[in-house]
């Protein structure tokens, strides 16, 4: 008689289970941790309305962190493979140039002045924790050579991300309440600001502000002074059911939002008041404008989200943005 044994998951299997089961969590629980009530009906914004525009995906990947380099080829992580993808323009397709350490976990990305890319990692079920492991770390990324090497670890995670004109790095955590800050020589800082439930990071102009959304704690929308970062000004409360996500900025610096849980994306235009630029685009978890001439071109919005997928927002426009790098 021949029986049949129940074999152990190979250690590989479990770390892909494991890694699915993070990123289930980050997306799925951007939805299910907050009151599903509709959210107070916004104005649209004047000349969008279009609809969005699909130009690019990564099947089965829940994606994380977007950028855009000057050639206008675009660059996305994936929370589940760990993977970070290249598109050369809208409607290539997704070619994997390379994979954070551990192999999952990839998380925001981000320009230092001398063109390297920087990829957040450690988006993995450690990050439910909070603050108090300090286990993210961020790897730099010759996009020519497609060599990625571990650069700094410590930080609370690297949800967000950006980097100024002296190349200091800013990095967020949406499950807990520090902000992180690297200086060029590798310093980290891993409480140096203070924000519940910041997410994204994006530096206006001159480097004088970092423009984070909240997620989870009072959602909304703030800026926090690179000088000072006890000096915090609300920008935008919104309340549970929206969810403010990985945020980018037009050339006005005016914050352009995913709200991944009621799908829509919006522009914040004064303080307290925004408009909507698209709806219906659930689990959006990232804004960039694109960069360059071709491509992904400059002045043009794009989305990456939870679920895979690419889109243009036609709404967005705006001839003077770029995708956020250094100087800009």
């Amino acid at each position: 008689m021949i029986t049949r044994r129940t074999l152990a998951p190979r250690p590989r299997r479990l770390s892909r289970l494991a890694a699915l089961g993070a990123a289930a969590a980050l997306a799925v629980g951007l939805a299910a941790a907050v009151d599903p009530a509709p959210a107070a009906a916004a104005p649209v914004c004047a000349g969008a309305g279009q609809p969005a525009r699909l130009v690019g995906s990564v099947p089965g990947a829940a994606l994380e962190g977007l950028t855009v380099d000057a050639g206008g080829r675009l660059y996305t992580t994936d929370l589940i493979s760990g993977r970070v993808y290249r598109l050369a323009g809208p409607g290539a397709p997704a070619v994997p140039i390379a994979r954070v350490p551990g192999g999952s976990g990839a998380g925001a990305l981000a320009w230092t002045p001398g063109g390297t890319l920087l990829v957040g990692y450690g988006a993995d079920p450690r990050v439910f924790v909070g603050d108090a492991l300090r286990h993210a770390s961020i790897a730099r990324l010759d996009v020519n050579t497609r060599a990625l090497r571990p650069w700094v670890s410590g930080l609370s995670a690297a949800n967000g991300m950006d980097v100024s004109a002296r190349g200091n790095v800013y990095a967020t955590n949406d499950f807990g309440n520090l902000i992180g800050r690297v200086s060029p020589n590798g310093a980290v800082q891993g409480a140096w600001g203070a924000l519940p439930s910041a997410n994204g990071a994006v530096l206006g102009r001159g480097d004088g502000w970092l423009y984070v959304s909240r997620t989870f704690v009072n959602p909304g929308v703030s800026r926090i002074s690179t000088a000072n970062p006890r000096v915090v000004q609300n920008l935008l409360t919104v309340g549970a059911p929206s969810t403010p996500d990985g945020l980018t900025l037009d050339s006005r610096d005016r914050p352009i939002v995913p709200f991944n849980a009621t799908g829509e994306i919006v522009r914040v235009t004064s303080p307290g008041s925004y408009c909507v630029l698209a709806a219906g685009l659930p689990t959006s978890s990232v804004l960039s404008y694109g960069r360059g001439n071709r491509g992904f071109s400059a002045g043009r919005l794009f989305r990456a989200g939870f679920d895979g997928r690419i889109y243009e927002i036609p709404g967005g426009f705006d001839a003077g943005a770029t995708a956020a790098v250094p100087g800009r």
